[in-house]
Protein backbone atom coordinates (compact mmCIF):
# COMPACT_ATOMS: atom_id res chain seq x y z
CA UNK A 1 0.00 0.00 0.00
CA UNK A 2 2.83 2.41 0.87
CA UNK A 3 4.47 1.71 -2.48
CA UNK A 4 1.17 2.30 -4.32
CA UNK A 5 0.63 5.61 -2.55
CA UNK A 6 4.21 6.69 -3.35
CA UNK A 7 3.78 5.89 -7.04
CA UNK A 8 0.43 7.67 -7.20
CA UNK A 9 1.90 10.76 -5.57
CA UNK A 10 4.78 10.70 -8.04
CA UNK A 11 2.43 10.35 -11.02
CA UNK A 12 0.20 13.14 -9.77
CA UNK A 13 3.17 15.39 -9.12
CA UNK A 14 4.54 14.79 -12.61
CA UNK A 15 1.11 14.88 -14.23
CA UNK A 16 1.58 11.33 -15.51
CA UNK A 17 -1.03 10.26 -18.05
CA UNK A 18 -1.65 6.98 -16.20
CA UNK A 19 -2.44 8.65 -12.88
CA UNK A 20 -6.07 9.29 -13.80
CA UNK A 21 -6.57 5.67 -14.83
CA UNK A 22 -5.14 4.41 -11.55
CA UNK A 23 -7.37 6.76 -9.59
CA UNK A 24 -10.38 5.68 -11.66
CA UNK A 25 -9.76 2.05 -10.73
CA UNK A 26 -9.20 2.71 -7.03
CA UNK A 27 -11.96 5.29 -6.42
CA UNK A 28 -15.37 3.83 -5.59
CA UNK A 29 -18.53 5.37 -7.00
CA UNK A 30 -20.59 3.81 -4.21
CA UNK A 31 -22.57 1.83 -6.74
CA UNK A 32 -23.52 4.77 -8.94
CA UNK A 33 -24.77 4.02 -12.43
CA UNK A 34 -23.00 5.67 -15.36
CA UNK A 35 -24.46 6.70 -18.70
CA UNK A 36 -21.72 7.67 -21.13
CA UNK A 37 -21.40 9.93 -24.16
CA UNK A 38 -24.81 11.57 -24.08
CA UNK A 39 -24.97 14.09 -26.92
CA UNK A 40 -25.57 17.74 -26.01
CA UNK A 41 -24.42 19.33 -29.30
CA UNK A 42 -23.52 18.60 -32.90
CA UNK A 43 -19.72 18.44 -32.57
CA UNK A 44 -18.15 15.07 -31.81
CA UNK A 45 -16.68 16.47 -28.59
CA UNK A 46 -20.03 17.72 -27.34
CA UNK A 47 -20.93 14.69 -25.26
CA UNK A 48 -21.18 14.12 -21.52
CA UNK A 49 -21.10 11.31 -18.97
CA UNK A 50 -23.50 11.30 -16.03
CA UNK A 51 -22.95 9.45 -12.74
CA UNK A 52 -26.12 8.77 -10.76
CA UNK A 53 -25.96 7.58 -7.14
CA UNK A 54 -28.21 4.72 -6.10
CA UNK A 55 -31.76 5.53 -5.03
CA UNK A 56 -31.43 9.31 -5.25
CA UNK A 57 -34.27 11.74 -5.63
CA UNK A 58 -33.94 15.51 -5.87
CA UNK A 59 -30.18 15.22 -5.33
CA UNK A 60 -27.82 18.13 -5.99
CA UNK A 61 -26.16 18.13 -9.40
CA UNK A 62 -22.49 18.91 -10.03
CA UNK A 63 -21.25 19.75 -13.53
CA UNK A 64 -17.48 19.20 -13.52
CA UNK A 65 -15.22 20.82 -16.13
CA UNK A 66 -11.67 19.45 -16.32
CA UNK A 67 -8.56 21.47 -17.12
CA UNK A 68 -5.96 21.26 -19.88
CA UNK A 69 -5.22 24.88 -20.87
CA UNK A 70 -8.30 24.78 -23.15
CA UNK A 71 -6.18 22.53 -25.42
CA UNK A 72 -6.52 18.99 -24.07
CA UNK A 73 -8.56 16.71 -21.85
CA UNK A 74 -10.98 13.81 -21.89
CA UNK A 75 -13.95 13.14 -19.63
CA UNK A 76 -12.93 9.51 -19.18
CA UNK A 77 -9.73 10.59 -17.42
CA UNK A 78 -11.78 12.28 -14.69
CA UNK A 79 -14.06 9.38 -13.85
CA UNK A 80 -12.43 9.33 -10.41
CA UNK A 81 -13.73 12.85 -9.70
CA UNK A 82 -17.26 11.95 -10.76
CA UNK A 83 -17.14 8.66 -8.85
CA UNK A 84 -15.99 10.40 -5.69
CA UNK A 85 -18.78 12.97 -5.84
CA UNK A 86 -21.41 10.38 -6.78
CA UNK A 87 -20.40 8.30 -3.76
CA UNK A 88 -21.39 11.33 -1.66
CA UNK A 89 -24.89 11.31 -3.15
CA UNK A 90 -24.30 13.98 -5.80
CA UNK A 91 -25.48 13.47 -9.40
CA UNK A 92 -22.33 14.33 -11.36
CA UNK A 93 -21.93 15.32 -15.00
CA UNK A 94 -18.54 15.40 -16.75
CA UNK A 95 -18.64 16.81 -20.29
CA UNK A 96 -16.11 16.97 -23.04
CA UNK A 97 -15.98 20.35 -24.75
CA UNK A 98 -14.39 21.77 -27.88
CA UNK A 99 -10.69 22.57 -27.68
CA UNK A 100 -8.03 24.72 -29.32
CA UNK A 101 -6.93 24.79 -32.13
CA UNK A 102 -10.29 23.60 -33.48
CA UNK A 103 -11.96 26.48 -31.63
CA UNK A 104 -11.00 29.61 -29.73
CA UNK A 105 -12.64 31.79 -27.09
CA UNK A 106 -15.53 31.70 -26.27
CA UNK A 107 -16.54 28.33 -27.78
CA UNK A 108 -15.59 26.27 -24.72
CA UNK A 109 -17.60 28.59 -22.45
CA UNK A 110 -20.58 28.28 -24.79
CA UNK A 111 -20.22 24.50 -24.60
CA UNK A 112 -20.28 24.78 -20.82
CA UNK A 113 -23.47 26.81 -20.99
CA UNK A 114 -25.05 24.17 -23.24
CA UNK A 115 -24.17 21.50 -20.67
CA UNK A 116 -25.82 23.51 -17.89
CA UNK A 117 -28.89 23.86 -20.13
CA UNK A 118 -28.89 20.08 -20.59
CA UNK A 119 -28.56 19.58 -16.83
CA UNK A 120 -31.48 21.89 -16.13
CA UNK A 121 -33.64 20.08 -18.68
CA UNK A 122 -32.73 16.51 -17.70
CA UNK A 123 -31.76 16.56 -14.00
CA UNK A 124 -35.06 15.11 -12.77
CA UNK A 125 -34.79 12.17 -15.18
CA UNK A 126 -31.58 11.13 -13.40
CA UNK A 127 -32.71 11.80 -9.84
CA UNK A 128 -31.30 15.30 -9.66
CA UNK A 129 -32.83 18.60 -8.62
CA UNK A 130 -32.69 21.23 -11.41
CA UNK A 131 -32.81 23.91 -8.69
CA UNK A 132 -29.56 22.63 -7.15
CA UNK A 133 -27.02 22.80 -9.97
CA UNK A 134 -23.39 23.55 -9.14
CA UNK A 135 -20.64 24.22 -11.66
CA UNK A 136 -17.27 22.84 -10.59
CA UNK A 137 -13.95 23.06 -12.39
CA UNK A 138 -10.23 22.51 -12.11
CA UNK A 139 -7.69 24.82 -13.77
CA UNK A 140 -8.99 25.83 -17.24
CA UNK A 141 -12.21 24.07 -16.29
CA UNK A 142 -12.50 26.33 -13.25
CA UNK A 143 -12.19 29.26 -15.63
CA UNK A 144 -15.13 27.94 -17.65
CA UNK A 145 -17.18 27.42 -14.51
CA UNK A 146 -16.28 30.90 -13.23
CA UNK A 147 -17.34 32.57 -16.45
CA UNK A 148 -20.65 30.70 -16.42
CA UNK A 149 -21.27 31.79 -12.83
CA UNK A 150 -20.13 35.41 -13.15
CA UNK A 151 -20.60 36.59 -16.75
CA UNK A 152 -24.32 36.38 -17.39
CA UNK A 153 -24.11 36.53 -21.17
CA UNK A 154 -23.07 32.89 -21.55
CA UNK A 155 -25.93 31.24 -19.68
CA UNK A 156 -28.11 34.03 -21.09
CA UNK A 157 -27.55 32.54 -24.54
CA UNK A 158 -29.30 29.44 -23.18
CA UNK A 159 -32.12 31.48 -21.61
CA UNK A 160 -30.65 30.92 -18.17
CA UNK A 161 -29.40 33.28 -15.48
CA UNK A 162 -26.61 32.21 -13.11
CA UNK A 163 -28.20 34.16 -10.25
CA UNK A 164 -31.29 31.96 -10.50
CA UNK A 165 -30.21 28.81 -12.35
CA UNK A 166 -26.97 28.01 -10.52
CA UNK A 167 -26.87 27.13 -6.84
CA UNK A 168 -23.12 27.62 -6.64
CA UNK A 169 -19.66 27.60 -8.20
CA UNK A 170 -16.61 25.70 -6.93
CA UNK A 171 -13.30 26.71 -8.47
CA UNK A 172 -10.26 24.48 -7.95
CA UNK A 173 -6.92 26.10 -8.86
CA UNK A 174 -8.53 28.32 -11.48
CA UNK A 175 -7.05 31.19 -13.54
CA UNK A 176 -9.29 34.16 -12.85
CA UNK A 177 -6.90 37.09 -13.18
CA UNK A 178 -4.14 36.21 -15.63
CA UNK A 179 -3.41 39.23 -17.78
CA UNK A 180 -1.22 39.92 -19.66
CA UNK A 181 -1.23 36.87 -21.95
CA UNK A 182 2.46 36.01 -21.81
CA UNK A 183 2.04 32.64 -23.50
CA UNK A 184 1.64 32.91 -27.29
CA UNK A 185 -0.77 30.01 -27.54
CA UNK A 186 -2.97 31.32 -24.73
CA UNK A 187 -2.94 34.73 -26.43
CA UNK A 188 -4.12 33.06 -29.64
CA UNK A 189 -6.81 31.09 -27.80
CA UNK A 190 -8.28 34.34 -26.50
CA UNK A 191 -7.58 36.41 -29.63
CA UNK A 192 -11.25 36.67 -30.76
CA UNK A 193 -12.19 38.54 -27.57
CA UNK A 194 -13.24 42.17 -28.06
CA UNK A 195 -11.04 43.10 -25.12
CA UNK A 196 -8.62 41.13 -22.97
CA UNK A 197 -10.16 42.57 -19.82
CA UNK A 198 -13.54 41.03 -20.70
CA UNK A 199 -12.00 37.54 -20.61
CA UNK A 200 -11.09 37.77 -16.93
CA UNK A 201 -13.50 36.40 -14.31
CA UNK A 202 -12.36 39.06 -11.81
CA UNK A 203 -13.79 41.69 -14.13
CA UNK A 204 -17.21 40.01 -14.25
CA UNK A 205 -18.02 40.20 -10.55
CA UNK A 206 -21.28 41.92 -9.67
CA UNK A 207 -24.10 41.72 -7.14
CA UNK A 208 -26.31 38.66 -7.29
CA UNK A 209 -23.73 35.97 -8.00
CA UNK A 210 -24.34 32.40 -6.85
CA UNK A 211 -22.40 31.19 -3.80
CA UNK A 212 -18.72 30.55 -4.45
CA UNK A 213 -16.09 28.21 -2.99
CA UNK A 214 -12.47 28.72 -4.09
CA UNK A 215 -9.86 26.02 -3.42
CA UNK A 216 -6.18 26.49 -4.23
CA UNK A 217 -2.86 24.92 -3.32
CA UNK A 218 -0.35 27.32 -1.83
CA UNK A 219 2.45 25.56 -3.71
CA UNK A 220 0.74 25.88 -7.11
CA UNK A 221 3.27 27.27 -9.61
CA UNK A 222 1.10 26.61 -12.69
CA UNK A 223 -1.82 28.81 -11.69
CA UNK A 224 -0.76 30.96 -8.79
CA UNK A 225 -2.95 31.21 -5.68
CA UNK A 226 -3.13 34.97 -6.27
CA UNK A 227 -5.84 34.19 -8.85
CA UNK A 228 -8.20 32.82 -6.21
CA UNK A 229 -7.21 35.49 -3.71
CA UNK A 230 -7.99 38.24 -6.22
CA UNK A 231 -11.38 36.74 -7.11
CA UNK A 232 -12.29 36.25 -3.45
CA UNK A 233 -11.44 39.90 -2.75
CA UNK A 234 -13.63 41.12 -5.63
CA UNK A 235 -16.56 38.92 -4.58
CA UNK A 236 -16.33 39.96 -0.97
CA UNK A 237 -16.21 43.63 -1.98
CA UNK A 238 -19.67 43.39 -3.58
CA UNK A 239 -21.11 41.30 -0.76
CA UNK A 240 -21.26 38.02 -2.67
CA UNK A 241 -21.15 34.84 -0.56
CA UNK A 242 -17.65 33.38 -0.94
CA UNK A 243 -15.33 31.00 0.89
CA UNK A 244 -11.66 30.49 0.10
CA UNK A 245 -9.43 27.66 1.29
CA UNK A 246 -5.71 27.63 0.60
CA UNK A 247 -4.05 24.26 1.12
CA UNK A 248 -0.41 24.33 2.33
CA UNK A 249 2.18 22.27 0.42
CA UNK A 250 -0.31 21.37 -2.34
CA UNK A 251 0.37 21.85 -6.03
CA UNK A 252 -1.69 22.27 -9.18
CA UNK A 253 -2.24 18.60 -10.04
CA UNK A 254 -2.21 17.14 -6.55
CA UNK A 255 -5.23 19.19 -5.50
CA UNK A 256 -7.48 17.45 -8.03
CA UNK A 257 -5.74 14.09 -7.69
CA UNK A 258 -6.71 14.23 -4.03
CA UNK A 259 -10.29 13.53 -5.11
CA UNK A 260 -9.11 9.94 -5.64
CA UNK A 261 -9.42 7.65 -2.64
CA UNK A 262 -5.77 6.48 -2.36
CA UNK A 263 -4.31 9.97 -1.92
CA UNK A 264 -6.98 12.01 -0.18
CA UNK A 265 -4.45 12.78 2.53
CA UNK A 266 -2.85 15.29 0.13
CA UNK A 267 -5.71 17.77 0.44
CA UNK A 268 -9.37 17.79 1.61
CA UNK A 269 -10.57 18.67 -1.90
CA UNK A 270 -13.38 16.11 -1.92
CA UNK A 271 -14.46 16.86 1.64
CA UNK A 272 -14.69 20.60 1.02
CA UNK A 273 -16.30 20.32 -2.41
CA UNK A 274 -18.92 17.77 -1.40
CA UNK A 275 -19.80 19.54 1.85
CA UNK A 276 -20.28 22.82 0.00
CA UNK A 277 -22.64 21.15 -2.47
CA UNK A 278 -24.50 19.27 0.26
CA UNK A 279 -24.84 22.37 2.40
CA UNK A 280 -22.66 21.02 5.20
CA UNK A 281 -20.53 23.65 6.91
CA UNK A 282 -17.73 23.44 9.47
CA UNK A 283 -17.90 19.70 9.98
CA UNK A 284 -15.06 17.24 10.07
CA UNK A 285 -14.82 14.09 7.99
CA UNK A 286 -14.17 13.05 4.42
Amino acid sequence: MVKLVFMLCLLITLGGCSAGKILDITTSSGGASVTRSIVYGKDKRQTLDIYVPKNVRSAPVAVFFYGGTWQSGDKATYAFVASALAAKGIVTIVPDYRLYPAVRYPAYIQDGAAVVRWARDHAETYGGDPEKIYVVGHSAGAYIAAMLALDRQWLGQQNLNPAHDLKGFIGISGPYDFLPFDDKIVADIFSPAKSQEATQPVNQVRHGNPSVLLLHGQSDTVVYPSNSIALEKKLRAVGSPVEIKLYPNVGHVGIIGAMGSPIRFIAPTLHDTANFILGIRNQNGS
